[in-house]
């Protein structure tokens, strides 16, 4: 059981690779992928040779989970990491894949209900991490997916110019040999398109129409409230809205649900109206009450900061006595404007970004410890880290490169 919680209890990001320290003993394995859409910066989380999981699709993964039930498992020959494998997969209740490798190859019988029993209990903890959304993970989530996006879209460039010039040649009236030219020129639309509905796939993946992130939250809500007699109404954002990055959709959710929260625990609140719109750059959340105004509105304030200033939003909270409560937030759908330099903050684990946070504000190491709740030789440990990753002379000079990309505020609650 303690080793089991040394693998929920840790970063997000590195939590494959805990988890296939802590199977390998019993079930020896070459590599084991973890895939949830929930997580939007980093789908797939990996452990064990380079040379499967470099290679394994989300395509691959999306193909494994429809072939298996929620709360299923199943062992034999599949497509992974582009060749035909024997592989163990299970998928929990909650959707989240585990897909994993074995060294011992072959038809043989495994049980592999103690492994699913294990991967129960660490899906959940992913589940209930992203649902959090604390600022350390919306921080992470956001450096790999703007890396991520930056990648695909240069690769997209790079193949639709290809692909274009190339069937701008294959149709000139110049060629000869009509019928080669035919057939070259439909291989290169049809690579084309697919190129293009690999585009799509990806914000697909990374993305929530905001019409459905809303309705999340409602459902979210009404497990809340269900034992007080308060009326709510949803004011639903347009149909036509632009989606949500992910971890937008996860943070807005979260917020509300902690505005709820302290709302509701006031002693007379009869009524609370949630509102959210999308001008098509920002995500605007009003909620409001008709309560006895009498919040904790600085308490309240540095609940929410973490995450609004991790996302670059902004935040306006009043509450008046015999009038009610009004709380307003706005998150812009995009990061700020990226700059060359931007993608390497991605290579820093949550930890790392916690530790550069308050590098940022300029604390010293003893602070630093003091706040993250770590031993102070941890945090040197972190922040030689942090200034090889960033390629920083000393701490004062990341410190300035966090602030410019707008890496303030995310360090986590003490544990």
């Amino acid at each position: 059981m303690a080793c089991l919680r040394e693998v929920v209890d840790g970063p997000l990001p590195d939590i494959a690779a805990r988890l296939s320290r802590l199977l390998a003993e019993s079930w020896p394995h070459e590599a084991l992928v973890i895939f949830t859409r929930e997580c939007t910066g980093r789908p797939r989380k990996v452990a064990g040779k380079d040379d499967i999981v470099d290679r394994v699709t989300i395509d691959e993964l999306a193909d494994l989970k429809r072939s298996v039930e929620p709360g299923g498992v199943a062992a034999g020959l599949r497509l992974f990491a582009g060749v035909q494998q024997y592989i163990w997969v299970v998928r929990d209740v909650n959707g989240v894949l585990l897909v994993i490798v074995p060294k011992r190859r072959g038809a043989q019988t495994v049980d592999l209900g103690p492994i699913a029993a294990v991967f129960g209990i660490v899906a959940t903890s992913i589940q209930q991490q992203v649902t959090q959304a604390s600022p350390d993970y919306l921080a992470e989530s956001r450096a790999a997916s703007a890396e991520r996006a930056r990648i695909i879209t240069e690769l997209t460039e790079i193949h639709d110019a290809t692909l274009s010039s190339i069937l701008a040649t294959l149709r000139s009236n110049d060629l000869d040999d009509r019928r080669s030219r035919i057939t070259a020129s439909e291989t290169a639309s049809a690579a084309l398109i697919e190129l293009r509905t690999k585009g799509a796939m990806d914000r697909a993946l990374s993305e929530e129409a905001v019409t459905t992130a809303f309705a999340r939250l409602q459902g979210e809500l009404r497990s809340i409230l269900r034992h007080r007699d308060i009326d709510v109404d949803y004011v639903e954002p347009p149909a036509d809205g632009r989606p949500l990055p992910g971890e937008i959709a996860h943070a807005a959710r979260a917020m509300v649900r902690a505005v709820v929260l302290t709302l509701s625990a006031q002693t007379v609140v009869t009524r609370i109206r949630i509102a959210w719109d999308c001008d098509g750059s920002n995500l605007a959340i009003e909620v409001r009450d008709q309560g006895p105004g009498t919040i904790d509105c600085n308490a309240l304030s540095r609940q929410l900061s973490g995450r609004v200033q991790t996302l670059n939003g902004q935040m306006d909270i009043e509450s008046i006595a015999g009038w009610g409560s009004r709380i307003v937030l706005r998150v812009p759908l995009d990061p700020p404007v990226s700059r060359s330099d931007d993608h390497i903050f991605s290579s820093l684990n949550p930890r790392e970004l916690a530790v550069l946070s308050q590098l940022a504000d300029g604390a010293r190491n003893k602070a630093i410890a003091a706040e993250l709740g770590i031993a102070e030789s941890t945090v040197k440990f972190h922040v030689a880290s942090v200034l090889r990753k960033l390629g920083a002379e000393n701490r004062g000079v990341a410190g300035a490169m966090a602030v410019r990309a707008g890496i303030v505020g995310s360090a986590p609650q003490r544990r």
